[in-house]
């Protein structure tokens, strides 16, 4: 166990690097393309777990393409069963205690790690690919590499992907010291049609209705962040009311195609103040300044968090 956390902790290395060679980027970022076409394009079965602060999870994820159409399954595979079903666009949530429901998706988010899904194109422009070497993962050899911010003001990855399917089969997400904070690791895999006759029964199987998702009310907001870390977008505007503070909140979501947060405004009140919370990959950073609450959520370090929420520019308020 020593030599394995050792063979990591060599791996995670430094989370900053000044450079890639040009050519070692492009054929990493190859991979990684691979990776994503893999995933979304074979008909495979995969039995992993996902390791974190929270706990261990163990989970089977198959996955097929039937006459052009993407259907998944993940089940979880100790304790109460939990179960999500994806046909086409519709993804269907079964849970004990609830009842079922369906959500309109590419892709159950639950299942491989967000990274997997990710545009490797765009992600170029702020992120190095490292090629780190090959090792073996579920008795398969694997090519290795490490995705890194160039700004040092993200997490990062190290991503082990399977020689000749190009599947992931180990994703570590690491903090920026280098600390292991989320990893899923495959334990065996399949890539053959059997999976593809398996799951043809969904074709045809009786799914939960979609849910009608609540619009949010569209606004121009005259508030902003004036420091973001480089490649992150803004993805949407908001205001909404929340019936249990019964106050308004306005809220701006950004995302860098890799890892996304929000910013949110409030009136602040007597419970208002600065705070610091962080659980596993999320953090949550509160601050008070003009009477107004602001709360940065997301997938950021700490000191990243902090400087956004310092940075905003409060302006005149909200613009219809």
């Amino acid at each position: 166990m020593k030599q394995l956390w050792y063979a990591v902790s060599l791996l995670a290395g430094s989370l900053v690097y000044s450079s890639v060679a040009p050519a070692q980027q492009s054929a990493s970022g190859a991979l990684l393309q691979q990776m994503e076409q893999a995933s979304q394009s074979l008909n495979y079965e995969l039995a992993y777990i996902n390791v974190s602060r929270i706990g261990i999870e163990s989970l089977r994820y198959r996955h097929a393409v039937i006459n052009g159409k993407v259907f998944a399954q993940l089940l979880q595979m100790d304790g109460p069963r939990r179960e999500v079903i994806q046909r086409g666009n519709d993804i269907s949530y079964f849970e004990p205690g609830l009842e079922p429901f369906s959500l309109p998706g590419n892709y159950i988010v639950d299942a491989l790690p967000s990274v997997v899904y990710a545009d490797f194109q765009r992600l170029a422009v702020s992120y190095d690919f490292i090629p780190v070497g090959r090792t073996r993962i579920a008795d398969q050899l694997c090519e290795v590499v490490r995705i890194v911010a160039r700004d040092g003001t993200r997490y990062s990855y190290i991503v082990w992907l399977d020689s000749e399917a190009k599947l992931p089969l180990r994703i570590d997400l690491l903090d920026r010291d280098g600390e292991t904070l989320e990893q899923y690791r495959v334990i065996s895999f399949a890539v053959d049609e059997g999976v593809r006759s398996l799951m043809q029964g969904l074709e045809k199987a009786d799914l939960p209705p979609s849910l009608s998702v609540p619009s949010m009310e569209k606004v121009q907001l005259s508030w902003k962040p004036t420091w973001l870390p480089t490649g992150m977008q803004e993805v949407s505007q908001s205001r909404r009311n929340i019936p249990v503070i019964n106050k308004p909140i306005e809220s701006r979501m950004y995302s860098d195609g890799l890892f996304s947060f929000s910013v949110n405004l409030r009136p602040a009140d007597k419970s208002s103040t600065t705070q610091l919370l962080r659980t596993g990959r999320r953090t949550v950073q509160i601050e008070s300044r003009n009477n107004m609450e602001i709360t940065v959520v997301g997938e950021l370090p700490p000191a990243t968090a902090k400087r956004i929420a310092d940075s905003i520019d409060m302006g005149t308020g909200t613009q219809r």
